[in-house]
């Protein structure tokens, strides 16, 4: 029964976000349900202690990133930045090639480091441009993006600085770039299915007589009458916070130490922070900053005049995505602190094949939690020590649980309660119910990829 309730408390917030209804309210809602049908008593305790902990918790971390980044987005859209390299993509590849380079765009900021979330706000304005250019149906948008940022670069290339790639370092003592050829693999595997599922859909809708679309919302406000920057100028500030993010990640370590205790005149008692757990928020969020004064320097003429209105309008898209988010992450720690949840990580354990059994495990806990991260923290936890014992059994490299453990990651996470995806969608304006097919067809091939994987190790010992 505690089984079922949670299962139930996920498949409510799955029904409430693809149909429309808000994940702010509605990931309280499920996740106390649930508490409630456990143990009544629990209810306020969980909610203070669990979900609203968990949720401000993020808040505190990741708002200034959810901030920056919708701000960069916005002022590289009224820059007319978008629309340079847009016309210049358009000139040199063709109005056919919109999701290859809107995908090859995604990827190459996500492998540089650039958050998820910040790529979602930088990389739309292109790609709203760039279909709308190209009569290609705006709602393909969410799952270009998603192939490009959520996918092969997030957990499978090799040494991609991503959290769902550092994670598994942590308890098996391997490094970033952990099996190298079988996360080659799963990426060439990814890449090619997601661009033919892609292009399936592409020529359905087309053939459908479906264009770009009308009556959107939260389309760019590019002025038509502005002169366009050089694309090499235009392209600049992708370039500087790619760079700038890969640069401090390097240098605030060696500023700060390992730890860093902080004692201002007015405090009482100073404040210690972990640095390695700060410096990846740290390093994006000053090349942010960078990229942001940079389009403001170059691009200022343009901007003035809407300067006000972008950035609130910017600010309000990053308030909303940041407490979708954080709603999502308090809901994962409520289901995920239930004992219908335990029962169900204990009953991953009987499978047999620890390989098979990692990538389940993962994947599920994953889905189930809405956040890939989330989710791989626990099962590793959890399960690490036995995931080893069986592995070592088996002669299987832990570099081989690394990859299937980062890959299985990004499997069913990006199920419709999935913070990511419900940030994508308000930031492209379309609903689950115009959108998520497509998503969800990309969510398919990221999950059949890490057994692929598991395959390709079985049948060649290529690690």
């Amino acid at each position: 029964m505690s089984v079922i309730i949670a299962l139930a408390a996920l498949a409510l917030l799955m029904l409430a976000a693809y149909r429309g209804y808000s994940v702010i309210l509605f990931a309280p809602i499920a996740a106390l349900g649930a508490v409630l049908l456990t143990d009544p008593a629990a209810v306020a305790p969980a909610f203070t202690g669990v979900f609203m902990e968990k949720m401000v918790g993020f808040i505190k971390l990741y708002f200034p990133v959810f901030l920056l980044g919708a701000v960069f987005g916005k002022l590289i859209e009224l820059s007319g930045f978008s629309r340079s390299i847009v016309a210049a993509a358009i000139r040199l590849l063709g109005t056919s090639q919109a999701m290859l380079v809107i995908v090859l765009v995604c990827a190459l900021l996500t492998y540089g480091g650039v958050s998820l979330f910040v790529v979602v706000f930088a990389v739309y304005p292109f790609a709203a441009e760039m279909f709308r250019q190209s009569d290609i149906p705006k709602r393909l948008i969410p799952a270009t993006i998603a192939l490009g940022a959520f996918s092969f670069t997030m957990d499978a290339l090799p040494g991609t600085p991503q959290i769902q790639n550092i994670i598994p370092t942590t308890f098996f003592n391997t490094n970033a770039w952990a099996a190298p050829w079988l996360g080659l693999i799963g990426s060439l595997f990814v890449f090619s299915l997601g661009m033919l599922y892609l292009r399936r859909q592409l020529r359905k809708a087309q053939s459908a007589g479906e264009g770009y679309g009308t009556d959107l919302r939260c389309e760019p406000e590019t002025a038509a009458d502005i002169k366009l920057p050089s694309p090499w100028l235009a392209v600049s500030p992708l370039i500087l916070v790619g760079v700038a993010n890969l640069l401090f990640t390097h240098w605030i370590p060696a500023l700060y130490g390992k730890t860093h205790s902080l004692q201002l005149a007015g405090m009482t008692a100073p404040v210690q922070l972990e640095i390695s757990k700060l410096t990846g928020i740290w390093a994006v969020q000053a090349a942010l900053l960078l990229g942001i004064l940079l389009v403001l320097v170059c691009g200022f003429s343009a901007i003035r005049d809407k300067l006000a209105e972008g950035t609130k309008t910017a600010v309000s898209g990053a308030l909303l995505a940041a407490m979708n988010t954080a709603s999502e992450y308090g809901f994962g720690a409520v289901i995920a602190s239930l004992p219908g949840f335990l029962v169900l990580a204990d009953g991953l354990k009987n499978i047999p094949n620890p390989l098979v059994n990692e990538a389940v495990t993962v994947t599920l806990l994953a889905g189930i939690t809405g956040s890939a991260s989330g989710g791989m923290s626990i099962a590793l936890a959890a399960m690490s020590e036995t995931f080893i014992s069986a592995a070592n059994a088996a002669n299987i490299p832990l570099e081989v649980l690394h990859r299937v453990a980062s890959m299985a990651s990004g499997g069913m996470d990006t199920l419709p309660h999935n913070g990511a995806v419900i940030t994508l969608l308000a930031v492209t304006g379309l609903t689950h119910r115009e959108a998520y097919k497509d998503i969800f067809g990309i969510t398919l091939i990221k999950t059949l990829a890490v057994f692929v994987v598991i395959g390709v190790f079985y049948a060649t010992g290529i690690v």
